[in-house]
């Protein structure tokens, strides 16, 4: 089997554009259009549908490498892609296990959809596990949604918004409902998003008042709470291996740059240039050693959730885990780059300034810190004693 080629489906020229459009978006405030279509065009949108529907038939551990090279050139553009590529990535994830519903996603991908992720709502810490939307049945077994998400990226452009809502009347209830809208005068988009960084995923607020998803496009009714069913594990994985790949990319830019820099630095005190120097070489090691850690734990879990692996209650731990070591290490990458690069990177046109505050972002996404470790203590421990 030949080695996976990541300029095959991101070439170097793509990628080149990309980077050159990064901080203007950043600066502006602005959606990155250019980007979206060209990866569109490149067929980035459906790498994770299988080739019998039209896309390329990646598996997830090789989407984690191209979301991880995507990265390197634009995080935001590398984030907001990643929420469309979690809906395909649990499509996959579906028809892999035999598990129907989702095929609409595949198909919509290859046609050039958007889909978004409309689960986050503002102090909800059950995230996956409950919800704060209403979520109404309709005659025709449909579900009318009311409520306000958060944090929704891509929020310019996407087609349809996979969400979660919980239905409190039928006579099943509660249930969590998982659903997909299209654009409609039901669902309104803010234009709130200003922030310190990732700035060009536009992640605005997005408010449903009475947003109707048809029976064709409610994808599971479950209980509300911890639960394996295939849509919890599907969205958990997937989410959490390609944020990880996101910020890991943002580490090895990091890391790239201070090289760069260590290499064309020259001190006026020796003449020669900061590689040579003791200090900033143990911290371009220090960077190096904790960057190479990250990807090979992505591949291996990645690869897991393609193979079909049984880790049983330990994904979770596993996978949030993934998740908090990428963003705590980016950013110990990025502090460490900031001050081999000095003083000039502290100016706003400095391309690691913009990655300073771009991998701020990476503590507000599930898992959060505090979820982490919970989970990784009720693994070790136990649950707290009530």
């Amino acid at each position: 089997m030949s080695a996976f080629d990541p300029s095959v489906f991101l070439p170097d020229d793509l990628l080149d554009r990309i980077r050159e459009r990064a901080p203007l978006h950043d600066r502006d405030n602005t959606f990155p259009q250019q980007d979206l279509d060209e990866l569109r065009e490149a067929g980035y949108l459906s790498i994770l549908v299988p080739a019998e529907r039209g896309g390329a038939g990646l598996g997830l551990a090789e989407a984690a490498v191209l979301q991880q090279r995507l990265a390197t050139a634009a995080p935001a553009t590398a984030l907001a892609i990643n929420m469309h590529l979690v809906w395909t990535g649990v499509a996959k994830v579906f028809s892999d296990r035999g598990v129907p519903g989702l095929e609409f996603v595949q198909d919509g991908a290859v046609a050039g959809e958007i889909f978004a992720f409309g689960i986050s709502e503002g102090g909800n810490d059950l995230v996956l596990f409950g919800s704060d939307t209403d979520a109404v049945p309709t005659r025709d077994g449909g579900y009318a949604f009311t409520g306000t998400k958060i944090f929704t990226s891509l929020a310019p452009v996407w087609t349809r918004l996979g969400l979660h809502g919980l239905d409190t009347t039928s006579e099943d209830a509660p249930k969590l409902v998982f659903a997909f809208v299209e654009r409609s005068d039901a669902v309104v988009t803010s234009d709130d998003w200003d922030t310190l960084g990732m700035r060009g995923t536009q992640s605005r607020t997005t408010r449903l008042n009475g947003a109707v998803a048809d029976a064709a496009h409610v994808v599971r009714r479950i209980d509300a709470g911890p639960s394996p069913d295939p849509i919890v594990f599907g969205i958990f994985s997937v989410f959490e291996i390609l944020l990880a790949s996101v910020y890991t990319g943002i580490a090895r830019r990091a890391l790239d740059l201070a090289v760069q820099t260590a290499r064309t630095r020259r001190s006026k005190r020796t003449g020669s240039t900061y590689s040579q120097d003791p200090d900033i070489r143990w911290r371009v090691a220090d960077m190096g050693l904790a960057y190479d850690a990250l990807p090979p734990q992505i591949a291996a879990l990645a690869r897991d959730v393609d193979e079909r692996a049984d880790h049983g209650a330990r994904w979770f731990t596993l996978l949030s885990g993934l998740k908090h070591r990428a963003i705590t290490t980016a950013k110990h990458v990025v502090d460490q780059a900031m001050l081999v690069a000095g003083g000039g990177s502290y100016f706003s046109a400095n391309e690691l300034s913009r990655l300073y505050r771009d991998v701020l972002a990476g503590a507000f996404h599930p898992s959060d810190p505090e979820s982490a470790h919970s989970t990784a203590a009720t693994a070790w421990l136990g649950p707290v004693e009530s």
